[in-house]
């Protein structure tokens, strides 16, 4: 495992530029051309990826009696969890235009399989990356099968504790494989005290050699910016086209505006992390140069006279003596005249 690895042609992780996935997810509602607008409103967002979510509804729910709750259009809905999917799932043949749709957009075809199978069919249509969401973070048995195919995993732990994160990362490490780990809250929408961005630090410390991302389900872009500065590299959020879309995720996912306001915070507070050298900018040396002071006569001087605070003073801009002399000439006498205003040289101090 290494911080630092390739998806497509591009590298993510410790010290690459910003990897931003726009997370589709099922908030196309099946439908062919809703999918293909989400990837023209996820281009001119300026992500990287979209990824979207590719199941078959039986492979996953056991009982078809179970209900979901959940926000749509202003009401408390209820239905079937099993026909709340499978009404969002999508043929072989419509997953294979949609990845064709990618290529020609020149975005990256992300996708969450929920088993091998699933898997199977986005390894055949080219995937680069496997994505497993945190209600599979604990299915050890599944995770190692998908490690089998080699491709980088994109792990989110949301509901994990540490030991279970260990757990994990211990179980697919020995294969040796690209890991990104996702710090997530598996709240919709997180509250600002629940995401703990501190977390990713703790993961950084116990995982040197896995890259960090933050899977973000908060309103707006401050906790994404958070994260970057605690060392995501990779990040993931939920879209929609619009709100008032039906549908289980579309109320707390980001509209295309604020996709892509979200996007570009995080590549901004990429850019202000800057070095961590010590040393000003170019701009600085050239300002510092005009901003800094020199010592300076404050009045005529005399050969002989002595130089104090009432004749010498410290005035712009930087370009003779640096005030951290001032001891050093304080006390002394000047060798020759020095008019008001003039800087001092060390030629006219007698040392």
């Amino acid at each position: 495992m290494t911080a630092s690895f390739s998806i497509g042609s591009r590298i993510v992780g410790e010290g690459a530029d910003p990897f931003v996935i726009a997370e589709a997810g099922i908030n196309h509602n099946g439908d062919l051309d809703i999918a293909k607008k989400m990837i023209d409103v996820a281009v001119q967002a300026g992500v990287d990826a979209v990824k979207f979510q590719t199941f078959h509804a039986e492979d996953f729910i056991s009982d078809r009696t179970v209900t979901y709750s959940y926000k749509s259009q202003g009401k408390d809905v209820v239905e079937s969890m099993f026909d709340m999917f499978k009404k969002t799932e999508f043929s072989d043949e419509e997953w294979e235009e949609l990845k064709r749709y990618c290529d020609s957009r020149n975005i990256i075809f992300l996708s969450t399989p929920v088993t091998v199978r699933d898997l199977k069919l986005l390894v055949r249509l080219g995937v680069t990356a496997v994505k497993v969401g945190s209600d599979d973070f604990t299915n050890i048995p599944l995770i190692k099968q998908y490690a089998r195919y080699g491709l980088p995993l994109l792990l989110s732990c949301g509901m994990s504790d540490e030991g279970e994160i260990c757990q994990t990362l211990a179980a697919v490490d020995s294969d040796g494989h690209d890991i990104c780990l996702f710090l997530c809250t598996s709240q919709y929408p997180t509250p600002e005290n629940d995401v703990n961005a501190k977390k990713l630090l703790r993961m950084r410390e116990l995982f040197p050699n896995v890259a960090l991302g933050f899977s973000d389900h908060t309103q707006g872009s401050t906790a994404a910016i958070v994260a970057t500065a605690y060392g995501a590299s990779v990040f993931e959020k939920h879209f929609t086209l619009d709100h008032g879309f039906p549908g289980p995720d579309h109320w707390f996912s980001s509209e295309p505006e604020e996709l892509r306001d979200w996007a570009a915070s995080i590549r901004s507070a990429y850019a202000m992390l800057g070095k961590a050298d010590l040393q000003p900018t170019a701009r600085e040396r050239e300002m510092r140069t005009l901003a800094r002071r020199s010592i300076v006569a404050v009045k005529d001087i005399a050969p002989g006279e002595v130089l104090t605070d009432e004749n010498i003073g410290l005035r712009r801009p930087g370009t003779g003596i640096a005030p951290g002399q001032w001891d050093a000439i304080i006390g002394r006498t000047a060798r020759e005249s020095v008019s008001e205003g003039s800087q001092l040289t060390w030629e006219v101090v007698d040392l």
